[in-house]
């Protein structure tokens, strides 16, 4: 598990082992609660912003020192890029959002994404902060899991009340209980 912002700096690599560009943004849609993919900075010394950008579908892996993809023909041109990476809209920015359960407590507000890393890299929570449970905890910052279905307005997230039962102050424990909320969910979903 990674923060989002952890991402911005790193190289994207090919398998050739090419330094081809520099993560300069991640791109976030929380409507859908997923990556999207990535602005990009030239590397070296003539650094700057480059006009390709890399779509999620095609990253091969994300770690914590680079993102891997096959070869250049991963960066596309801006205008054929997926419509979400392009489209500037404010929703789209989760940083400072309300949290709240659809039972209608205030869990904080966005600091971070956390993404899962490796092959198959998601969204899978959000870092918190600035609230009575996160002050409950000493002030540090909240980790909770990402709901598959997410209701999302422009100042507000609203997940299911069960995600408190899964908050977690520590992104080294945090993978576990993305995975035991979303078992639990779907555990709920399945017919009876």
């Amino acid at each position: 598990m990674a923060r989002a912002t952890d991402l911005i700096g790193l190289p994207v690599v090919t398998f050739a082992g090419e330094d081809i560009a520099e993560i300069k943004d991640v791109v976030y849609e929380p409507a859908q609660g997923g990556l999207v993919g990535f602005t990009l900075n030239k590397r070296g010394f003539f650094a700057g912003r480059l006009k390709l950008v890399l779509a999620m579908d095609a990253v091969h892996a994300l770690g914590r020192d680079a993102v891997m993809v096959e070869d250049e023909s991963a960066l596309v041109d801006t205008r054929e890029a997926p419509e979400a990476m392009t489209d500037a809209s404010s929703e789209r920015n989760v940083i400072g959002a309300a949290v709240i359960t659809d039972g209608g407590k205030q869990l904080g507000t966005v600091t971070d994404v956390v993404v899962s890393l490796g092959t198959g890299a998601e969204a899978v929570g959000y870092e918190l902060g600035g609230s009575a449970i996160t002050a409950e905890h000493g002030r540090r910052p909240l980790f909770i899991p990402l709901p598959e279905q997410l209701a999302v307005s422009g100042e507000a997230l609203m997940v299911p009340a069960e995600v408190e039962a899964f908050v977690r102050d520590d992104l080294s424990g945090f993978g576990a209980a993305v995975a035991d909320f979303r078992a639990r969910l779907h555990h709920e979903s399945e017919p009876r």
